[in-house]
């Protein structure tokens, strides 16, 4: 099942890349969908939500309502 976020402070492709390798990188198997207009991410993977917000906060980015 896809996890999608509202992340704020989205700005262009190095948060694009530095998001996708983050996650990518604590699971192997993730496919990430970055949308830089919409300032979402969809993750379709083994991993949790919770999981996934706790790399991308990690990454230094703000995931709207957590």
């Amino acid at each position: 099942m896809a996890t999608k976020l509202k992340v704020t402070n989205i700005k262009g492709d190095e948060c694009v890349q530095k998001i996708t390798k983050s996650i990518q990188t604590m699971v192997s198997d993730a496919k990430v969908d970055v949308d830089v207009n919409a300032k979402t991410i969809t993750v379709d993977g083994s991993a949790s939500e919770e999981t996934i917000k706790q790399i991308v906060q990690s990454a230094g980015y703000t995931i709207e309502g957590y």
